[in-house]
Parts: C-alpha cells; sequence; structure tokens
C-alpha cells in the first residue's frame, strides 16, 4: 500500500474531474487516487469509472459538505498521510515529493500546505491558502501572499519552508494518527473555515503545521460558492464565530468575541452601503445561529487552548488603517 491517499472530495463535478484529474494521475505515482462522492446526480462517477477504473471511489450517502464528507471518507482510509484535493485544483510535476521528504525529515510536522497559485492567473498566488494561513486575535484569516483582496503576485517570495497557524482546505496534508487525534473536521460547519478549526485544535494540542514552497499547485477556486454568493458569506461569518468559540483562550473568550461580533456589525454596514442586501441579512442571520447554538459549542470545547495563537493583534486595523497591504508589511 502505498503512504499517501490523495482523496478528492466531488459533488457533482464531473467538469471538473474531466479537466483536472489527468494531472492528479499523471504526476501522483507516489500516491494511492480516492474519488469521495458525495451523492452526486450527475454522471461523475461513471465517469471515472469508464475512463479511470485504477482510481478507488468512496460513496458517501448524502451531500454532507466539505467537513462531514471528508470524515466519512477517511475512516476507512489507512494510508499514513492524506492529502486532501479539491477537485478544481491542478497539480504539477513533482508536488508530492517535497511533501513527503518534509513528513520523513520532521516527525513534530503533522500539517502541510503547498503553495497555491491562482489557475486563472498562474503568476499570482490563490485567495484560499496562497503562501499559507494565519489568524489575528479576532480570527480574521489572512495568509502570505493574500490579505483579504490584495493578491501577491509569486516572485519566489515565499518558496521557502515555513511554520504557518493553518492550511488550506483546497489543498491539505495532514497524518492519518492526528486526523484521528483531533476527530477530523467539525461536521456542525458543513464547509468553510473548518480547515483552520481543524489546524486550531492540532495547534492547541502541540502540532505543527507548515508550509512548502517547493511543492505549487493550481485552484480555480470558488468552483462550488463563488465570492459573490450570499451563502458562502453565512458559512464563513457562522463557522468563524463558532471557531472562535471552541478555541480561544478562556480568559479572552467573551471580550474576543465582543469585539469580533462589533466588527461583523462594521462588515454587515459596509454590504448594506454597497447595495448587498443579500449579504447584510445574512451576517445577521450568522449572528442569530451563534446565539442559538452558543452553548453547544462551548461543550466542544477542549481543555487546553494556546495563548499563542494570533500573529498580529488586528488584520482589519493593519489592512485599512495602516495600508498593509501585502505580509512583509506586517
Amino acid at each position: 500500500m502505498k503512504k499517501i491517499a490523495v482523496v478528492i472530495l466531488n459533488w457533482n463535478g464531473q467538469k471538473l474531474l474531466e479537466q483536472f484529474l489527468p494531472s492528479v494521475i499523471q504526476y501522483s505515482k507516489e500516491a494511492t487516487i480516492y474519488i469521495a462522492d458525495n451523492a452526486s446526480s450527475d454522471d461523475s462517477i461513471s465517469f471515472v469509472k469508464s475512463n479511470y477504473p485504477t482510481i478507488k471511489i468512496i460513496q458517501n450517502k448524502g451531500n454532507f459538505g466539505y467537513a462531514k464528507g471528508y470524515n466519512e471518507a477517511l475512516q476507512e482510509l489507512e494510508e499514513e498521510i492524506y492529502a486532501l484535493v479539491n477537485s478544481d485544483i491542478e497539480v504539477t510535476e513533482n508536488w508530492l515529493q517535497p511533501i513527503i521528504n518534509l513528513f520523513e525529515n520532521e516527525p513534530k510536522t503533522s500539517i502541510i500546505q503547498p503553495k497555491i497559485l491562482d489557475f486563472k492567473t498562474k503568476e499570482f498566488f490563490e485567495y484560499a491558502g496562497a503562501g499559507g494561513g494565519f489568524i489575528d486575535k479576532y480570527g480574521f484569516p489572512f495568509c502570505r501572499g493574500r490579505i483579504f483582496d490584495t493578491i501577491e503576485k509569486d516572485n519566489g517570495q515565499y518558496n521557502d519552508i515555513s511554520e504557518i497557524f493553518w492550511a488550506s482546505g483546497a489543498c491539505l496534508f495532514i497524518r492519518k494518527t492526528i486526523f484521528r487525534k483531533v476527530n477530523g473536521f467539525d461536521t456542525d460547519f458543513f464547509a468553510h473555515q473548518e480547515e483552520i478549526d481543524l489546524c486550531w485544535r492540532a495547534f492547541n494540542k502541540g502540532y505543527v503545521a507548515k508550509y512548502c514552497g517547493q511543492s505549487t499547485v493550481y485552484h480555480v477556486g470558488g468552483a462550488t460558492l463563488d465570492a459573490e454568493n450570499s451563502k458562502k458569506t453565512f458559512l464563513n461569518f457562522r463557522n468563524s464565530l463558532w471557531m472562535l468559540t471552541k478555541n480561544l483562550p478562556k480568559n479572552k473568550l467573551f471580550p474576543v468575541l465582543f469585539i469580533r461580533l462589533s466588527l461583523d456589525g462594521i462588515a454587515a454596514i459596509r454590504f448594506l452601503t454597497q447595495g448587498k442586501y443579500k449579504h447584510f441579512w445574512v451576517v445577521l442571520e450568522s449572528h442569530f445561529y451563534f446565539y442559538k447554538y452558543l452553548l453547544k459549542f462551548i461543550y466542544k470545547r477542549n481543555e487546553t487552548q494556546s495563548k499563542n495563537y494570533y500573529k498580529i493583534k488586528s488584520i482589519v486595523f493593519r489592512y485599512f488603517i495602516k495600508d498593509n497591504k501585502i505580509f512583509k508589511q506586517l
């Protein structure tokens, strides 16, 4: 058995599989490739079986989203390393070997993200992950190569290996033992922010996440939900609040949540002034969900929460007030 399982989660994504599976097959000789299907109603699975009979199919019983979809699919896989790869990812030659080397040489490294560039504009980083992720004190995520909507050009500035706080779910490598120790993804999240929550829970247990700039993939992004979709806005705002509730240090929990809720309110007003009325309402809806399930997520808290989870105090202040638009300015 090969030590890496490349697992592509699919839901009605036949066109994406037609476009992107060839690169995965061509450049993943070190891995066993799986398609984890979330009960697709298109011809995705028949296409894979007909054209790529060596690929293994895992059939989930419903559209479980990203979190539960992967949890269900991975519970039977015994490869040492799981590579969770979006169906809109194009991989490159030798993308796996640097990751394998890093896992083998650094036993404490448990999660790894490759360099993620934009498939549509290949000289630029891609929004979802870029050169590895961090969060600020209030749970706002940002990346080396991407802060809010400012995307950096890839000039080799992140060709290194570096410790990060979170790895993008678009292309995330994790040791099987660690995935199981942290009980996988939180299925309540459905999709969005679940990988940050996973990495935060791993971080609280002392495990290390790293970025490997010697491995490159290209990501389309927004293939399932684009940035203008109000459902995506709802999931991001709601799941951020749930993530903070679960993982913040006890003495910071309610002060940080209060400030985050206030900043969300400012964001909602900004949507309103931009005429994005659906986005305005879903921010309010996300807060109602947060209050409704607050106790549930307080009960999910682990015994230990690290105080050193954030890189800077406020990325909102640094970006919008101090005009720090790129990572090196932080």
